[in-house]
């Protein structure tokens, strides 16, 4: 084969490879080899002359014509007027050659736009014909409070996004005007155009310039949206935050986000909650936990105490002789989970709440009491000024 380059094996398929297979293998390798995905200044610099050779294959293989000539001259392929030397300038593609004398028409966007749909690392970035397009999807951040992420809530926003222009109703033009079809492409949305080089004659094609290839132009633009088809509105949307909800979880609108483009559907709206810190409660999971004083007397003896929730207060039998930094939990008094499957649990801890001030009887009776525990008290007498 020519330079001893089997075409095939480069690319990795087989010499009776659809074009289809061809194209897959040459995506995937200029993909891997390209330069601009590389790391290091040594790993580009293997990848462009790997990037190169790919290229040289891809150029021959994917045309029938070369491809049915290489197949048949093999080494002698450069002889038969097919040079497979300088295909590769991976900034440009230098086509060079390509199509000497044989009035070959060589569609940088359709290689390009085709192999790498749409643009990969500067490749494809000329505008083609667009059919329809999805409108951009929006982010709108909402605050909402502890209560309302525990319970669910309706909330009403303003999103401002683009929508349809009201007086052209999409199409760009000016009421009365036309949307014709682009003089200087004839509707193609590509010119052609011919280069004489020292290898011969060549022609190439390009995206229109005036129609953006498009092939088709507007007579006047719509003053109200100067010919975009589209205008900034701002709506009112009705919005349900389920209950459970945590904070930096989104809601998805679908279809209440931009308008698409050429009847392409609109994008979506994704509504992203920060849920305020509540002044008792703190959120794990589906759980709400607390810290919660109890009197000296009910943590030695037990008793009766009211614990706040999140739906109001509730009765709480402490036990006697419950030590600080004890744990309790009340079932299912948490938050709703959000796919419906019951309700996380209240988990509180309980410290000692020590009396600051004490009358004497209060005084006298610890202090007995202390000393039936064989424990000693220094109790400070007030001075005279106190």
């Amino acid at each position: 084969m020519a330079d001893s380059k089997d075409y095939y094996e480069i690319l990795g398929v087989s010499k009776t490879a659809t074009a289809d297979e061809i194209k897959r293998a040459f995506r995937k390798l200029a993909k891997q080899y390209h330069p601009d995905a590389q790391h290091t200044e040594e790993e580009k610099a293997k990848a462009e002359v790997k990037f190169k050779e790919i290229n040289e294959a891809y150029s021959v293989l994917s045309d029938e014509t070369k491809r049915a000539q290489y197949d048949r001259f093999g080494s002698n392929f450069e002889q038969a007027g097919f040079g497979g030397g300088s295909y590769g300038n991976y900034g440009g593609f230098d086509f060079s050659g390509f199509g000497s004398g044989m009035g070959v028409d060589i569609d940088l966007d359709d290689i390009l736009g085709s192999v790498f749909g749409g643009g990969f690392g500067g490749f494809g970035s000329s505008a083609k014909k667009k059919g329809p397009t999805k409108g951009a999807d929006l982010r709108y951040n909402l605050n909402i409070t502890f209560e309302e992420a525990a319970f669910g809530t309706k909330k009403e926003i303003n999103v401002a996004r683009q929508e349809k222009c009201e007086v052209c109703h999409g199409s760009g033009a000016k009421p009365g005007s036309k949307v014709v079809t682009c003089d200087k492409c004839g509707g193609r949305g590509k010119i052609q155009f011919t280069q004489n080089t020292i290898m011969g004659t060549f022609s190439s094609v390009k995206t229109c310039d005036k129609c953006g290839g498009e092939g088709k132009v507007i007579e006047a633009p719509c003053e109200k949206c100067n010919g975009k088809g589209t205008s900034r509105k701002t709506r009112k949307l009705s919005v349900t935050i389920p209950a459970g909800i945590d904070n930096g979880q989104a809601i998805s609108l679908s279809g209440e986000g931009d308008v698409g483009l050429k009847g392409g559907p609109s994008g979506d709206l994704y509504i992203v909650v920060s849920v305020a810190p509540h002044k008792i409660f703190t959120r794990r999971g589906f759980d709400i936990l607390a810290n919660f004083k109890v009197p000296y007397s009910k943590m030695v003896l037990g008793g009766t105490i009211k614990i706040p929730t999140l739906e109001g207060e509730v009765e709480f039998e402490i036990p006697e002789g419950t030590n600080a930094g004890t744990t309790f939990k009340l079932k299912e008094k948490g938050i709703q989970n959000i796919h419906g499957r019951g309700k996380g649990n209240l988990e509180f801890t309980v410290d000692v709440d020590i009396p600051k001030r004490l009358n004497d009887r209060q005084r006298e009776i610890l202090k007995e009491f202390a000393s039936t525990l064989g424990e000693e008290v220094s109790v400070k007498k007030k001075g005279f000024f106190r």
